[in-house]
């Protein structure tokens, strides 16, 4: 371990590990098989990066996207460490320095996908591969958000190559999937460790629609200097987003896989290289993602699953540094998620499983207590209250809503549970619309019993019914219909707390997330500032990503320090000794002009 220790300081810079590092660097390098669960921006890549460094051979690491793989291979490349990629995007003279640095055996991780793979048998033979890592392990399993089908290949490769080490890793993955995980990936039983899902540097918030552009748009606005994703359920919302944004003085980009791909490449580089830059995009701008400086992740709706709202959260943040998520819902978010869920190809069993994540997000979506314990407990672990979610800092009230439940109910069938939210909340508010006179609903029982709530205060309750589960709505007919979960609540043999729809208290909730999270206490901005264009100038004249570079928590770490020598930039974290040589002369001059 001491020759890791050393390699941990000279070739990345860093003085010590992460938590949980450690020991599965030890286990790695130690020969036994491993899967470990490690939440985003944990350090999952250092942990077969420094074994592969200790040994011989070359270390396989099976990757799913060529964003993810090309950005990793440049931060190696980068600390003086011979690593390549085989994917479709190389260019000839990539693939010749890739071979020429397999044949001399000075490449120490080759990175490919598992497509790829498949189709590389004769190469994989010729290789003294001593260390199988597998990035994104819940790829594997069939019921995860990211299913590929070429990842249940790996186990197979493994034998193939004479039952090599393997090292599996993943952030997000319930028992079920790890238990599908090591079934594909191992002979025998893995060391597992078991990390913890919790990211305490997010702040965690969500929000009913509400003229969700103007939402975004005032976010956003709030942290002019940070870099961000928001994500829209359509190709179509995140160009149209994109524009609006661009309209109030944001520098937005659009992405998804309907993008020309050379605007679409251009888009992601410039999120890559660039400072405080906004991606509007659909969840195929995602994993590939290492940017580890993304300041917030917004989702203009509501995600498939538990999963997936976690996974993208987890792009926020992964320097460490305080970050903000906000995800927005409706009850159209809901009837189409069901949808999908409802009319896919998936059997029963596996449709029955995809709505029970999707009702965890929405029992998160619409919870009373604070949200990072619903969340963790989700993944069974156990959480105090966090003191970090919009819940913890504007806890909602409670209130005893029997009685409003057995009037929303009522309603519901008392019109023939064919008529949609608009109309049931005009029946309960005592509003004479044309169709509510022509079809005699001012003379039911129900008419105007609800005055104690306006109209936007019933849409809040009918929202919590419909996610708890005691309403369910036509995905044809946008009909609201009475499950059979409510037949206790209606019949007075079931009490029923709701939050209570206090519209000055979501607007207390809302003006608190409209402050940026400050990052750092450093004193000269202008210092930081200056720090990040040289930064980003050098990113551009080698086309990497900044944070190839520095990411921010270097440079925010030198604008407070100030190192004033070689010898002073050393001690800065992230400043290896091959990135001394090549920057510190030009960080140096960049402080010392200031």
């Amino acid at each position: 371990m001491q020759q890791a220790r050393d390699l941990l300081k000279t070739v990345f810079g860093h003085d010590d590990f992460r938590p949980g590092q450690e020991e599965i660097v030890a286990s790695v390098l130690g020969g036994d098989d491993v899967l470990a669960i490690m939440p985003t921006g944990g350090g999952k890549s250092l942990c077969y990066q420094l074994p592969a460094l200790c040994g011989d051979g070359v270390t396989l690491v099976v990757s799913p996207l060529v964003a993810l793989m090309n950005d990793q291979v440049a931060q190696l490349r980068q600390n003086g460490v011979e690593a390549g990629a085989l994917t479709s995007n190389n260019d000839a003279e990539e693939n010749e320095r890739v071979f020429t640095a397999l044949d001399d055996g000075s490449l120490k991780l080759l990175y490919m996908a598992p497509e790829r793979i498949a189709t590389s048998p004769g190469l994989l033979n010729r290789l003294k591969i001593n260390l199988l890592a597998v990035d994104e392990a819940h790829c594997v399993s069939q019921w995860g958000h990211d299913f590929r089908p070429d990842y249940l290949e790996i186990g197979r490769l493994r034998e193939a190559l004479g039952g090599v080490q393997i090292a599996a890793f993943t952030a997000t993955a319930d028992e079920e999937t790890r238990s599908e995980i090591i079934s594909k990936l191992f002979s025998s039983e893995p060391r597992q460790f078991l990390r913890g899902f919790d990211r305490p540097n997010l702040f965690l918030a969500f929000e009913p629609k509400n003229n969700p552009k103007r939402q975004i748009t005032e976010f956003v606005a709030a942290r002019p200097d940070q870099a961000g994703i928001v994500y829209c359920s359509s190709r179509r919302k995140t160009e149209d987003l994109a524009e609006h944004l661009r309209s109030k003085g944001v520098n937005a980009l659009p992405y998804h896989a309907g993008l020309e791909a050379e605007r679409r490449h251009t888009n992601q580089r410039r999120f890559s290289q660039e400072d405080a830059v906004v991606m509007t995009a659909t969840i195929a701008f995602g994993m590939g993602v290492d940017k580890p400086d993304v300041r917030f992740v917004v989702h203009a709706d509501l995600p498939k699953t538990m999963e997936s709202y976690y996974q993208e959260i987890g792009r926020a943040g992964r320097d460490g540094l305080p970050a903000d998520t906000l995800c927005l819902y409706g009850v159209d978010d809901i009837k189409l998620r069901r949808r999908q869920i409802d009319e896919g190809d998936a059997p029963d069993v596996r449709k029955r499983a995809d709505h029970q994540r999707l009702n965890a997000l929405l029992t998160l979506a619409e919870a009373a207590l604070c949200r990072r314990q619903t969340l963790l407990g989700y993944f069974d672990e156990a959480a105090d209250p966090c003191g970090h979610c919009d819940l913890c800092k504007n806890p909602r009230q409670m209130f005893d809503a029997t009685q409003a439940s057995q009037k929303a109910l009522s309603a519901m069938l008392r019109t023939g549970q064919i008529y949609g939210l608009e109309h049931l909340v005009s029946v309960l508010v005592g509003e004479e619309t044309d169709r509510i006179k022509s079809q005699k609903h001012d003379q039911l029982p129900t008419f105007g019993v609800g005055t104690e709530f306006d109209k936007s205060q019933w849409r809040s309750l009918f929202r919590q019914l419909y996610a708890a589960g005691y309403a369910n709505v036509s995905i044809a007919q946008g009909s609201w219909q009475v499950c059979e979960k409510a037949r206790p609540v209606l019949r007075g043999e079931e009490a029923l707390k709701l939050r209570f729809p206090d519209k000055q208290a979501e607007r207390k909730r809302t003006s608190a997330r409209s402050a940026p999270i400050e990052l750092s206490n450093v004193a000269d901005q202008e210092l930081l500032k200056a720090l990040k264009v040289c930064r980003t100038d050098l990113a551009r004249q080698q086309n990497v990503p900044a944070y190839v570079i520095f990411p921010d928590r270097t440079l925010i770490e030198m604008a407070q320090h100030r190192p004033g020598t070689l010898s002073d930039m050393v001690e800065i974290n992230g400043v290896g000794a091959k990135k001394l040589e090549r920057y510190g002369g030009e960080f140096l001059r960049v402080i010392s002009d200031h």
